[in-house]
C-alpha cells in the first residue's frame, strides 16, 4: 500500500467533509450577525383632544379578515 492512500481513509474524508460544512454555516450566518436592522420611523404624537384612529391598510386587512 502507498503512503498517500494509507492516509486518506474514510474517517479522514468524513472530517474533512464536517469541517468544510462547519466553515460554509459559519459563513453563512456571519453577515446577518454585522448587519445592523434599519431605525423605525418615529410615531407621530397623539392628539390633544382625541381622535388618534386613522385607517390603514392594516386596518381594512384586518376589517376584511372579520366579514363573514
Amino acid at each position: 500500500m502507498s503512503q498517500a492512500k494509507a492516509k486518506l481513509s474514510r474517517r479522514t474524508l468524513f472530517a474533512g467533509a464536517g469541517t468544510a460544512t462547519a466553515l460554509a454555516a459559519a459563513a453563512t450566518v456571519l453577515p446577518r450577525i454585522v448587519e445592523q436592522e434599519a431605525p423605525l420611523p418615529e410615531a407621530k404624537p397623539a392628539p390633544a383632544r382625541g381622535g388618534g384612529y386613522q385607517l390603514t391598510d392594516h386596518v381594512k386587512q384586518y376589517y376584511k379578515t372579520t366579514r363573514i
